[in-house]
């Protein structure tokens, strides 16, 4: 699974700036947009424009919101039409998470991590009715949307220092990855009937972390993985209650705007030279952004923390267990290797 590499303070000075921006614009169209589920408009948009690295690339800026839209739009239709059959509907879901992960493990790209992320959240909110899952499909709509905007405007208020585009350099992973996506599958398939026990529809954000933490084909990634989504929300929800603290004494938008440009300020400054991998810091920023959206909105702020916190270690470390052991038993990974290991 490709991993974005860290921003360099060279090509890109601005980048912290405009990480912060991103945030700050994302979360100023909620009053704008009203939405339902003000946390995915507030926290979506980050997590599509702050991968971008180096000069500002237009076809993935346009490709990504739109490719969200598209596979939200399909995922909605596909869940309407399973869900008066429950036996056919668990079937589609394993297979289309069966897909997705063999694409990420046979190419290395990120696509089938987006494709992952739209059909847990839409399928898990499907066994809701029909009501939430539609109005998931509008707020991922609203959010696609608004990084559509947010994006060039932020590239074109703070553009990098560099001309050079990023390029990706995805690596397949070795192995039978029909059993690496196979095992995915299945576990991811178990944790969506988790989340649906245990989540709320605004908390749904949080079931990127089990489905992000699974797609790494070795154990000691996938642990690796599980360490810094735990990180990242710890740091998130420190942050974000010092901006709920800070609060309560001016109960106004833009002094929270203005927190929220500094926390984005401060993590893109560590995503340069902090001791952990530089998605740590993104991720916590989206936590910070959906904790507050959630708390100012409907949410409690102490229990928004509280269960974030909670569900991230228990979802993140039980997929990370289950599949670690399940690829320790099958060893799949190893599989090219004694295919090509020479006769004695």
């Amino acid at each position: 699974m490709y991993v974005t590499p860290r921003p360099s303070p060279v090509d890109d000075p601005l980048y912290a700036m405009r990480l912060g921006l991103t945030g700050t614009l994302a979360y100023l169209a909620i009053p704008i947009l009203n939405p339902a589920l003000p946390p995915i408009i507030a926290a979506l948009p980050v997590g599509l424009i702050a991968a971008q690295r180096k000069a500002f690339n237009p076809a993935k800026m346009i490709a990504a919101p739109i490719v969200m839209i598209v596979l939200t739009a399909l995922m909605t239709w596909l869940v309407e039409q399973m869900r008066p059959m429950p036996a056919v509907y668990v079937g589609a879901m394993w297979l289309i998470y069966f897909m997705a992960f063999r694409e990420i493990l046979r190419t290395g790209a990120p696509l089938g991590m987006l494709i992952i992320i739209v059909a847990v959240l839409m399928s898990v909110m499907g066994m809701h009715g029909s009501a939430t899952v539609e109005a998931m499909r509008d707020n991922f709509m609203m959010a696609a949307i608004v990084a559509f905007v947010v994006g060039p405007i932020v590239y074109l208020v703070l553009p990098a220092r560099t001309a050079e585009k990023h390029i990706d350099e995805p690596v397949p992973s070795p192995g039978n990855i029909n059993i690496g996506a196979g095992i995915r599958a299945s576990v991811l398939l178990l944790l969506s009937f988790w989340l649906y026990a245990v989540m709320q529809p605004a908390d749904m954000m949080m079931a990127m972390v089990a489905a992000m933490v699974i797609v790494f084909p070795t154990r000691t990634r996938v642990w690796d993985e599980a360490m810094q989504r735990v990180r990242a929300t710890f740091y998130g929800v420190g942050i974000a209650a010092l901006i709920l603290f800070a609060f309560t004494f001016s109960q106004h938008l833009l002094p929270v705007l203005c927190m929220l440009f500094l926390a984005g300020l401060y993590l893109g400054q560590k995503m340069f030279y902090g001791r952990h991998p530089s998605m740590v810091y993104q991720y916590a920023y989206s936590v910070v952004l959906s904790l507050v959206a959630g708390a100012l909105s409907t949410q409690d702020a102490a229990y928004s923390s509280f269960t974030r916190i909670a569900l991230t270690i228990a979802g993140a470390f039980s997929a990370a267990a289950l599949v670690a052991l399940l690829d320790l038993w099958t060893r799949w990974f190893e599989a090219h290797e004694t295919q090509n290991a020479p006769a004695v």
